[in-house]
């Protein structure tokens, strides 16, 4: 998984597709030295990540705190309440396409943006 460094779009969150924010869809920008920022939908977000084979963990991640509409901001919850918690990572179907699997059972697939 040493390739998980570059931007990848949320595109699902559970069963629902990720709403789009006024910037687009969710994105998490993974750099080399473990540093992650993004944008939840509504609002800008930074922290630290590891991975460990295939557990991934956030440090505390921060985001800026601006309201949104209710449907963004609750895709910005859910995507905030799944970095809070180490997660399974597993690449499906080639190194572009990943799921995030939470230690509740939600899912998150993110797909890498092209260029990244």
């Amino acid at each position: 998984m040493s390739g998980l460094a570059g931007t990848w779009t949320v595109v699902r969150i559970g069963t629902a597709a990720t709403a789009e924010g006024a910037q687009g869809r969710p994105s998490l920008t993974f750099e080399g030295d473990g540093q992650v920022f993004g944008y939840g939908g509504v609002n800008r977000l930074r922290g630290t990540w590891t991975l460990d084979v295939d557990r991934l963990a956030f440090g505390p991640v921060v985001a800026t705190r601006m309201a949104g509409p209710d449907d963004v901001t609750a895709t910005e919850t859910a995507l905030l309440a799944l970095l809070a918690r180490p997660a399974r990572l597993t690449l499906q179907g080639g190194p572009d396409h990943a799921v995030l699997h939470g230690v509740d059972g939600t899912e998150a697939e993110l797909v890498r943006e092209v260029g990244a």
